[in-house]
């Protein structure tokens, strides 16, 4: 297998990162124009931005979210590809994290449904820690 083909899933994850990004920006862009809020006013705001709706503040949180469990899926990624890993499982395992994850982002950012976000975010990092799991075994001699 070309081990290049893992990077698809990975610079996905990157996509999904600067969209919510961008999404988030727009959010926040949007009600302090609307709010006709000084922007100088957010430099020691920090605590009245907890009382803005949650449209604009979810998608900062699912922000912060994209920077916690997928940082170790950037890490297995670039651990198989260096380590000439990648097969298919681990390939279907890193979409699977990838559909999840965007899916997670979808709830939380529009409707954020706590169980449907819960679950989402299950699946997907099950099959992360199928990945880490799966590749720790070889790593040890245990699985071939």
């Amino acid at each position: 297998m070309n081990q290049a083909h893992i990077f698809s899933p990975f610079f996905a994850m990157i996509l999904l990162t600067f969209l919510v990004w961008v999404y988030m920006y727009i959010r926040r862009i949007s009600f302090i124009n609307r709010q006709k809020i000084q922007p100088q006013t957010l430099a020691t705001a920090g605590a009245s931005m907890q009382n803005w709706p949650l449209s604009v503040t979810t998608p900062s949180d699912n922000l912060k979210n994209l920077f916690e469990i997928p940082i170790l899926f950037y890490a297995i990624v670039l651990y198989l590809f260096v380590t000439q890993q990648v097969d298919n499982f681990y390939l279907s395992a890193a979409w699977f994290f990838v559909v999840f994850r965007v899916l997670h982002s979808i709830v939380h950012c529009t409707f954020n449904r706590i169980l449907v976000r819960f679950y989402l975010y299950l699946l997907s990092t099950l099959a992360l820690w199928f990945m880490v799991g799966r590749a720790a075994l070889v790593h040890m001699g245990l699985q071939p």
